[in-house]
C-alpha cells in the first residue's frame, strides 16, 4: 500500500503580502514570508532620520548619571542611544533602571550588557506602565529616548505619578514622497492578500495613500500592533485588522499564515 506524502506546500504559498515597516526592518521581515512561500513587496510607509547631535543633547547624555530610569521605546532608538553612549560613556553609570517597549527593544539593551526592565507580557506603553517599578516616582528623573514625538502616553502618565521625564530626541519619522506610479504599484498592481502595519502613524500614512488609489485595501488581512490600533484601523474602515503573539518576525509570519489558510471567503477577528 502506497504510503501518503506529507503537504511539503510552503505555509504562504501564492500569498501577497505588503510590507509597510521601515527599513531594515521591511526586509529582514520579508526574508522571513519568503522563506514561507510568499511573495513579498517592501513598502516602507515611515523613512526614519538620525537627529545630529546638538549641546543640549550632548548635555543630557553626560548628565546620564542623574537619572534613576531610563525607557527606551523601540529597537532603534536603543541602537542610537547605545552609539552615542559608547562614545561619552565608555562605562555605564551604575544604579540606573533600564526598561524597554517590548522584547525586541529589551534584546538590543541585553546583547548590549544591559539588565533592562520590559513588560512580561505585551509591547505596549500601556504594558510598560504596569510595571510595579514605575508606579510610584515622585521626584524621581526619567529619560525617555524616542524619535521626536511619540510615546506621549508614557512622558504623561509618568508625570503623573510625580515623575520628571526628560524626552531625549534621537530621529525624526516621516512619510515617504512617493509617486502616483510607485502607489499604483505597490496596492493596485500588487493586490496584496495582507498588509503589515505595525504602528499608528504607519496606518495613517496608509489610510491617506488609499486615499490617492482606487482600491482601498479595507477588505485585507491587516496585522496591527495592538488592540488600539485594532480599532483605529476599524474606525477607518478595515474590517479585518489582527494583531500577532508578538512582533517577533515569525510570531508575524504564523499569524499571517493562520489567518489566511483555508479562508478565501475571510479572515478570523483580531485578538
Amino acid at each position: 500500500m502506497a504510503t501518503p506524502h506529507a503537504d511539503t506546500t510552503p505555509p504562504l504559498s501564492g500569498r501577497r503580502i505588503l510590507i509597510c515597516r521601515p527599513e531594515p526592518e521591511a526586509s529582514r521581515l520579508a526574508g522571513c514570508f519568503r522563506a514561507a512561500g510568499a511573495d513579498t513587496r517592501t513598502f516602507p510607509l515611515i523613512e526614519r532620520q538620525r537627529l545630529p547631535e546638538t549641546p543640549e543633547r550632548r548635555t543630557l547624555i553626560l548628565n546620564l548619571d542623574q537619572f534613576t530610569h531610563i525607557i527606551v521605546v523601540s529597537p532603534y532608538a536603543a541602537r542610537l542611544l547605545l552609539d552615542v553612549l559608547d562614545t561619552w560613556w565608555p562605562q555605564l553609570p551604575a544604579g540606573i533602571r533600564w526598561y524597554a517597549v517590548g522584547s525586541g527593544t529589551a534584546s538590543v539593551l541585553t546583547d548590549h550588557g544591559i539588565s533592562t526592565r520590559k513588560p512580561a507580557a505585551g509591547w505596549t506603553s500601556e504594558a510598560l506602565l504596569a510595571l510595579p517599578s514605575l508606579a510610584q516616582l515622585s521626584g524621581e528623573r526619567v529619560l525617555l529616548a524616542r524619535g521626536e514625538d511619540g510615546r506621549e502616553l508614557i512622558r504623561h502618565t509618568l508625570e503623573q505619578r510625580g515623575a520628571q521625564v526628560t524626552p531625549l530626541a534621537l530621529y525624526r519619522r516621516r512619510a515617504p514622497d512617493y509617486t502616483g506610479q510607485e502607489i499604483q504599484s505597490a496596492i493596485n498592481d500588487f493586490e496584496p492578500d495582507a498588509i503589515v502595519a505595525l504602528s499608528g502613524e504607519t496606518l495613517n500614512n496608509l489610510i491617506a495613500l488609499c486615499g490617492n488609489s482606487s482600491h482601498n485595501l479595507h477588505d485585507r488581512l491587516l496585522i496591527v500592533p495592538a488592540a488600539r490600533v485594532a480599532e483605529q484601523a476599524r474606525a477607518a474602515g478595515f474590517v479585518n485588522p489582527c494583531i500577532p503573539g508578538s512582533l517577533a518576525d515569525t510570531d508575524i509570519v504564523a499569524c499571517v499564515a493562520e489567518q489566511l489558510r483555508g479562508r478565501d471567503g475571510g479572515f478570523g477577528s483580531a485578538k
